[in-house]
């Protein structure tokens, strides 16, 4: 049941994304909310390194979907993929090395669907979407005996949904990675807040009771995809023996900085050589001030000003949210002392 509603909510943020943006989209979903969503936007040399796909040649499908994983690496372990795009042979080659739990795409070539057929000894989920379906306007579902039913959310996101700017002003690459947020948490369980830079999410706060909460989470998740970056995470060598997904997960740890004593002793074996020191506070300070041009969206009115204040320690310089708090000009206010621009969209993106 939860790969299913995985592929269904992650083959309409895919599809939707893809058109929003006229580019290879990816998610990577767990649990019925996005892990990381993107677009395929070409990766750094230090992106490749951080998600380690080295000098392969990547198609922009396959890098979308690595932007995607790479959001939040962790969670991602086990994720169901989605695409906007028909999978390619590269594609799946790809993700014939990653543990997932299966796919839905519009198409898949022949080499490609023998490829991801094959993974988990054939028991890989594999869906194609119909990119015409029209599902119906109300949706209904069954709790606790009871149906509930409700018109789905089917008004899709477009740049002109950014164009009531209140403060400060967007470029392109801002408005790409505002829509690309806004569509991701169109599908994200509420309250939701996310952050994305460079057509991919960075971080995402779902499902949380308090909206300034849903900011404090995300942005915690985006510090740590900063950090990922971070020159000493970078140079950290492992044994051999140690698996891609274990060392994706040190670094994370690592950068986490909590590492219980059992970790501690299971990391200096991974390691090669004296295990590096622990990030120091000045140190993650300073790499996360040095990144701005953070996007961030909310599926719902910012009703505090402490959410910006909390953004800013993030690197956010550009807001999108529906605006109608009785404190919008308090939030405004807050936008304008931080150097951060915002605009109201009218739309309110609940999800459940």
């Amino acid at each position: 049941m939860i790969n299913m509603l995985d592929a269904l909510n992650g083959w309409q943020l895919v599809a939707e994304l893809g058109e929003a943006l006229d580019a290879p989209a990816a998610a990577s979903f767990k649990h019925v909310s996005p892990a990381g969503a993107a677009v395929g936007v070409p990766l750094s040399a230090d992106l490749r390194q951080v998600y380690e796909v080295g000098d392969r040649d990547l198609p922009p499908l396959a890098t979308a979907y690595v932007r995607a994983r790479g959001a939040d690496p962790k969670s991602s372990f086990g994720d169901f993929v989605a695409l906007s795009h028909p999978v390619d042979s590269a594609t799946a080659a790809y993700l014939k090395g990653v543990v997932s739990d299966g796919i839905v795409a519009p198409g898949f070539e022949e080499g490609a669907l023998a490829t991801l057929a094959a993974k988990k000894s054939g028991s890989f989920v594999v869906i194609e979407a119909d990119p015409d379906y029209r599902p119906p306007a109300v949706e209904s579902r069954q709790v606790f005996g009871t149906t509930l039913t409700q018109e789905r959310n089917n008004r899709r996101l477009e740049p002109r949904d950014l164009d009531d700017v209140v403060c400060g002003e967007l470029d392109e690459a801002a408005k790409r990675d505002l829509l690309l947020a806004l569509v991701t948490l169109k599908y994200t369980q509420s309250n939701s807040v996310g952050y994305a830079l460079d057509g991919q999410m960075i971080g995402i706060g779902a499902g949380q009771q308090s909206r300034v909460d849903c900011t404090k989470l995300a942005g915690a998740k985006a510090d740590v995809w900063h950090l990922s970056r971070h020159p000493r995470v970078l140079d950290i060598g492992f044994e051999p023996a140690v698996r891609r997904q274990e060392r994706i997960n040190w670094r994370v740890r690592y950068i986490e900085g909590d590492l219980t004593p059992g970790e501690q002793a299971e990391f200096a074996q991974a390691v090669a050589g004296e295990p590096p020191e622990p990030l120091a506070a000045d140190e993650r300070a300073g790499w996360i001030a040095d990144h701005q041009g953070v996007a961030l969206a909310s599926d719902g009115f910012i009703p505090f000003r402490d959410n910006i204040d909390h953004a800013a320690r993030h690197g956010v310089s550009y807001i999108a949210q529906p605006g109608g708090s009785t404190r919008d000009a308090e939030v405004a206010d807050a936008c304008r002392e931080h150097g951060i621009a915002m605009v109201h969209t009218g739309l309110r993106l609940f999800h459940h």
